[in-house]
């Protein structure tokens, strides 16, 4: 993180961030770069960390159509970290290394070989949210017809959420 435009908070020297940094390293296994970043700020931090759990580990979708909507949105950002640190999930998750290889060069959502039925939807409202923010109603309306309002809801806020991760990431050089 030499690259980094914030100094990381290194666990443990911070004695008010301790529960904080336990619920962190509970959660997630360790306490990562990013983390490590967004401590300097313990209000964002803790709610960084409720909505990406509520994100990564309460919503009805899929693991797999949650971390394709990550790795695609990190491609489509150039958030390298972002991606890497997804691929172990991705295929835990039962994508296909070929498909993670895919998603990693960037090609058309429909080019996407692979995928399972619906899967190229939700990369083409990925796409659409994180190049031009606006989705068609063209592009939507697929979705609608295989997801409900629920579910609706999760595919948004994950694509919109790993934006906001990614562009974290990019900006401040985390993980660089």
């Amino acid at each position: 993180m030499s690259d980094c435009r914030v100094s990381p908070v290194a666990p443990g020297t911070r004695p008010a961030l301790a529960e904080m940094e336990a619920r962190i390293a509970a959660a997630r296994g360790r306490i990562s770069p990013l983390y490590q970043v967004l401590l300097n700020s313990p209000a964002v931090v803790q709610g960084w960390e409720a909505m990406l759990t509520a994100i990564r580990l309460n919503t009805s979708l899929s693991p797999r159509v949650r971390e394709l909507i990550i790795l695609r949105v990190a491609t489509l950002n150039n958030a390298p970290y972002e991606f890497d640190a997804h691929v172990p999930h991705a295929l835990a998750a039962g994508m296909p290394q070929a498909v993670v290889d895919q998603l990693r060069g960037g090609p058309r959502a429909d080019a996407v070989q692979g995928l399972e039925a619906g899967e190229a939807d939700v990369l083409a409202l990925t796409d659409a949210m994180t190049r031009d923010i606006e989705v068609p109603d063209a592009l939507f309306a697929p979705l609608r017809a295989r997801y409900n309002d629920q579910e609706l809801v999760e595919l948004t806020a994950t694509v919109a959420a790993y934006n906001m991760v990614s562009r974290f990431l990019v900006a401040l050089r985390v993980g660089h």
